[in-house]
């Protein structure tokens, strides 16, 4: 069992201009559903859910101390690994285009870009950002 509360404020210090951190209650919910997979390191967590032979990856966070460490990328790897022993084989996610070390992450991780959604995300300060939804086969 996880600490729902732990990964949550953990969520919450990585994400601080939107969107909005999850909650502890959608961690444990997540957790207990068959489909999802949540998977930690010191100061980083990575949530993804499975239907069939397709998963996305929901959210990916380092802690801000923790950051430039590998450790996302440790994650990531882990996290495609253990997707594809599940029987996955294909990986989806979307990305802030203006996330500049999550969009290099995934590139280093032969993500490709397959579609783009005009303004989904909503800034801090009110400003709308693309999402980009890259996607690579596992």
């Amino acid at each position: 069992m996880i600490d729902a509360d732990a990964l949550a404020d953990l969520h919450a210090r990585c994400f601080t201009d939107g969107p909005r951190p999850w909650t502890a209650r959608e961690f444990a919910d997540f957790d207990a559903a068959p489909e999802a997979l949540i998977l930690t390191a010191p100061g980083a967590l990575a949530v993804a859910q499975q239907a069939g032979d397709e998963a996305e990856l929901l959210t990916i966070a380092v802690a801000p101390e923790a950051r430039g460490q590998g450790r996302a990328t440790g994650l990531l790897a882990d996290m495609m690994a253990e997707l594809a022993r599940r029987g996955a084989r294909f990986l989806f996610l979307e990305v802030a285009a203006d996330n500049a070390a999550a969009r290099a992450l995934y590139a280093s991780a032969s993500f490709t870009l397959s579609g783009q959604r005009k303004g989904y995300y909503r800034r801090g300060d009110g400003r709308r950002v693309d999402a980009l939804v890259l996607s690579r086969h596992l």
